[in-house]
């Protein structure tokens, strides 16, 4: 996608070693860049102000908070990096709008439904519910020896930096990679565990090894199971939060928290905080900020939305948000109309 920008200014680079022209080789003679080019600083920022102009020649709008959301009557185009996805009322909406892509001169690929795009299985049953799950990605990690048994979530892994090294039986950061993308997407119980042993994938030792396997072991006893989506109309979006006072191997604190809208999941994450907390309460109160930091730009967003005719699934006038937090002096911070030492 990005050589299908033109070039911003005059940028030339240096014969590839063992590349000779009828005119010289790289001692005398340099290429000139005629398009825009992959590994240039500015490469991304040239390639998305182009495809920006295109869609906007074309009637899209681009929303306010979000610059990687386009509007064009009831169709959505969300924008990631080089990829994009359409969201519209019926296919021959959106079979039209690739064609206006192609006509305005950018070279569009169809790859097919959404489904085989991010590699998630998508199920949609009769009741209204949707099914998520990720069968093909889970079977790709887990070896055939593996047992089932609970993941060690609750135990704290550290540097053990004294014990053997990991043996190299299989390729720890592809599976630590497999493993994240996996508990990002459709495992949020992984979560944890999968960060936990991510910090260590530069000289991963024996413990990591074993923390690994109990984590694949855990993921064969729960292949069939995936995230199900049954939109209850009646809620708005409800905020669990919660955070593991200090890291023994950083000294700070980890959060996690888990946001639903209509009674879907629709944000899970688990962090170490940016900086250092010196209670429960303060480590909870930051947990409680990182999670609204998530869901206040996502309420906008369905704001506006609702002000440009697409339906959002609320029976209230405004997106409004419930926050659930167990500890009683992080909500009263949280309430507090004053400024203290912790806010």
């Amino acid at each position: 996608a990005y050589p299908q920008a033109p070039i911003e200014t005059d940028m030339y680079m240096e014969l590839l070693v063992g590349i000779e022209t009828c005119h010289g080789n790289s001692e005398d003679h340099v290429l000139q860049l005629l398009s825009n080019l992959y590994g240039q600083k500015q490469a991304g920022r040239v390639s998305n102000g182009y495809m920006v102009t295109k869609l906007l020649d074309i009637g899209f709008q681009q929303s306010e908070v979000d610059d990687c959301l386009f509007y064009k009557c009831d169709i959505i185009f969300i924008v990631y990096v080089d990829d994009g996805i359409f969201l519209g009322s019926n296919d021959a909406q959106l079979t039209d709008i690739i064609k206006q892509l192609k006509n305005a001169g950018l070279d569009v690929e169809e790859q097919g439904h959404h489904a085989e795009y991010v590699g998630v299985n998508i199920n949609r049953t009769q009741d209204g519910t949707v099914e998520f799950s990720q069968h093909a990605l889970i079977h790709s990690i887990i070896s055939d020896s593996c047992k089932p048994v609970p993941t060690k979530s609750s135990v704290v892994l550290h540097a053990h930096k004294d014990s053997p090294d990991f043996d190299c039986n299989f390729s720890f950061r592809s599976v630590v990679g497999n493993l994240n993308y996996h508990a990002q997407t459709t495992c949020p119980d992984i979560l944890c565990a999968v960060h936990q042993v991510a910090k260590y994938s530069s000289c991963p030792k024996q413990e990591h090894d074993d923390a690994i396997l109990y984590i694949v072991r855990y993921l064969k006893r729960t292949c069939d199971v995936g995230l199900k989506f049954k939109p209850d109309p009646s809620k708005g979006f409800e905020d669990y939060c919660d955070a593991d006072f200090t890291d023994p191997s950083t000294a700070k604190s980890r959060s996690g928290w888990v946001v639903f809208y209509a009674g879907c999941p629709v944000i899970f994450a688990s962090h170490i905080q940016s900086q250092v907390a010196l209670s429960t309460t303060e480590a909870k109160y930051i947990s409680l900020s990182m999670s609204l930091h998530d869901i206040i730009p996502i309420m906008m967003l369905l704001e506006e939305m609702k002000k440009k005719g697409f339906k959002v699934i609320c029976t209230n006038p405004h997106v409004y948000c419930k926050v659930f937090e167990d500890n009683s002096g992080a909500l009263e911070l949280a309430c507090l109309p004053k400024l203290c030492p912790c806010t």
